[in-house]
């Protein structure tokens, strides 16, 4: 008798659970797992790489922020900006946090600007599958990041939806920059970021192209800029919000006094109670 009454209880057991089973996809809810892909390749160069963390819960029609490290253009890798990436997973905000190829004897902005189109091509592959929104993105680029983070976006509203720059250099013809001192100073730098021979009575309208400032078109954008900052003058940012203003186009400087350059990494009363907060509000309104 017992025998058969512990048989009854596991078909009993056997019955409900195929019950469960077969019910399964009406009734259970399926809950997406925190993931985090390291060193996701996008193109052929070792420098063609990225890391895509998609939190566990984040709202589905939400924008990927891409994440754009400086450098000077010639150096930095997307580890120097993973407090970011952390900071946006830790507030339910998928990211990708993108390496590119440096500037050399063969490589320009241009092909930065092809990079950061190659990567969001790969994160729209992923899309469906992960349930990321296609072509729905925000970049936030810092220092040389910055600046071509604001020229990509420029150049590409129909799928960037917002910018934020973070002490990003704007403008490399006007006399606002060549009859600055600051130009004397990084123009070297910037004649191997454009590829043209730097010639201040005489500039190159190819420094024109390579110019936030000239390629503004309507896309939301959120500035940072220090007003101690050597590595980008002040100007730089006050120039852009100038800009910015007389198209009416929707957008906020935070100007931080006593500051220099990249002052998320060395202040952290700055991060924690300006730049953060504001960087998450720009992206969650």
């Amino acid at each position: 008798m017992k025998k058969n009454y512990i048989h009854y209880q596991l078909l009993l057991l056997g019955a409900i659970g195929f019950t469960l089973a077969s019910c399964s996809t009406k009734y259970r809810v399926k809950v997406q797992d925190d993931k985090k892909i390291y060193n996701l390749k996008y193109g052929e160069s070792r420098q063609q790489n990225m890391d895509v963390f998609i939190p566990a819960s984040f709202e589905k029609e939400s924008p990927t922020v891409v994440i754009v490290h400086g450098g000077g253009w010639k150096i930095g890798r997307k580890e120097h900006v993973r407090m970011l990436q952390k900071y946006l997973h830790k507030n339910n905000i998928p990211s990708a946090n993108i390496n590119y190829r440096l500037v050399n004897k063969k490589t320009t902005y241009k092909e930065q600007l092809e990079d950061i189109g190659l990567a969001i091509q790969k994160i729209n592959a992923l899309a469906e599958e992960e349930g990321l929104s296609k072509d729905n993105y925000i970049l936030l680029g810092e220092s040389s990041g910055a600046h071509i983070s604001l020229l990509y976006g420029y150049k590409n509203p129909d799928h960037i939806k917002k910018i934020i720059s973070l002490s990003g250099p704007t403008d490399f013809y006007t006399e606002n920059y060549t009859d600055s001192f600051y130009s004397k100073y990084t123009s070297l730098t910037i004649q191997d970021v454009v590829g043209v021979k730097f010639d201040r009575k005489n500039i190159s309208e190819e420094f024109k192209k390579a110019s936030p400032l000239a390629n503004v078109s309507n896309v939301p954008t959120l500035l940072f800029q220090g007003d101690r900052d050597i590595l980008v003058n002040k100007r730089q940012g006050l120039a852009l919000d100038s800009i910015l203003t007389e198209k009416g186009i929707p957008h906020e400087l935070i100007f931080m006094k006593n500051t220099g350059h990249v002052p998320r990494l060395f202040n952290k009363k700055k991060r924690e109670e300006i730049i953060f907060p504001n960087i998450l509000k720009w992206i969650k309104d």
